[in-house]
């Protein structure tokens, strides 16, 4: 039995290990995420996204910058 509740990557579905009270030991904080980054992200999406969500999401914010 899981420690923590498995729930669904709100953007692609993923099944991902939700740690909220062990954020660190969580796969999303493994992307480092700016405060600009964060606001365009939770501007979008209420729940919790997998690593790899929030490293596109993060590339898309970049490029949209850039532009």
């Amino acid at each position: 039995m899981a420690k923590h509740e498995i729930i669904p990557c709100e953007r692609c579905g993923t099944p991902i290990e939700c740690k909220a009270n062990s954020y660190t030991k969580c796969q999303c904080s493994v992307v480092q995420l700016n405060l600009n980054e964060v606001q365009y992200i939770s501007e979008q999406f209420e729940s919790c996204l997998c690593a790899k969500c929030l490293f596109e999401l993060q590339q898309e914010y970049k490029e949209i910058v850039s532009a």
